[in-house]
């Protein structure tokens, strides 16, 4: 008979387990939760990555990966006595019931965004409890009111932290009545970015030189170089709000550009290549010529 899905879960349990014990792998041993954290970031993206590729297999492996990040923490818990992975997954299974009581209660939900209104009026309640009981991420004073925005982490990517606030915001109704009004706001903004540019050093703002970084570029006082940065974050802002309205994820829309964008200029490089040149050695009408190509290629194979 083949193992159970119960059976194969504690075989990896318990692989972990070997690995930290005594005369196991040296580098397991050794890693704490702060040395891990960097790997759980990286396990995560390489998992949307898989799973923007479409690579189906090679997502089961990358989930295995971010499933041992899960086991690690977990097992370097139980060591110093603060959790185990039983409570790992007690917790979950109690939260997965308690915030889905239209599935296992008697609350009714019939769409997905009444769901979504149940499931962070659920939220904002345990916050409370855990409040008033002492506990929590960061115990408030009793007489502060609790925010709409409370418990979107600070420490999590800008993209997805915007993502979250404006969505919080927008189910209590702080939102633009259509998406005109967001492309009205993103004019809005690129308006006062170039009101702001108009106090730039002469002559403007202009392109990093070659050679050392930095080059032969005029630098903004630091008070303008302040709110430009402001305005830059406005616009960044705008266009994550856009991309909420549009049921697109910020995050992965910009990977995949990123990806698209090394793509075609690794395109270009290999052209250079085979002329005996590299891109700094080309003229700007010749990178031009050869992004355009580029993307006429990536079209015709569409």
């Amino acid at each position: 008979m083949s193992p159970t899905t119960g059976e194969r879960f504690e075989r990896a349990v318990a692989i972990m387990a070997r690995l930290r014990a005594p005369g196991g792998c040296p580098w397991d041993r050794e890693q704490t939760f702060d040395s891990i954290k960097p790997y759980t970031l990286e396990e995560t993206y390489e998992v949307l990555e898989a799973i923007d590729n479409r690579d189906w297999d090679e997502l089961s492996g990358e989930l295995g990966d971010l499933l041992l990040q899960v086991l690690f923490y977990s097992e370097m818990s139980k060591e110093q006595g603060t959790f185990t992975i039983d409570e790992v997954l007690e917790k979950l299974s109690r939260k997965l019931v308690d915030r889905h009581p239209h599935v296992f209660g008697d609350v009714q939900a019939e769409t997905a965004s009444e769901v979504v209104r149940n499931w962070e009026a659920i939220k904002a309640e345990e916050k409370k409890k855990r409040l008033a009981a002492g506990g929590g991420k960061a115990a408030q004073p009793a007489e502060q009111p609790e925010s709409v925005l409370g418990g979107v982490s600070a420490a999590m990517p800008a993209l997805l932290e915007a993502h979250k606030l404006s969505s919080r915001a927008a189910h209590v109704g702080f939102d633009w009545p259509n998406v005109e009004g967001l492309f009205d706001k993103l004019r809005e903004e690129t308006d006062e970015l170039r009101e702001e540019l108009k106090e730039f050093p002469a002559p403007g703002p202009r392109p990093q030189a070659h050679g050392v970084a930095g080059s032969g570029r005029v630098q903004p006082l630091e008070e303008l170089r302040e709110r430009l940065e402001e305005e830059v974050g406005d616009l960044f802002f705008v266009l994550v709000n856009i991309a909420r309205y549009l049921s697109v994820d910020p995050e992965s829309a910009l990977k995949k550009t990123n990806r698209k964008f090394k793509r075609r200029f690794q395109w270009m490089e290999e052209r250079l290549r085979e002329t005996g040149r590299k891109p700094e050695r080309a003229t700007p009408d010749e990178l031009e010529s050869l992004w355009q190509r580029a993307k006429e290629l990536e079209k015709s194979q569409a």
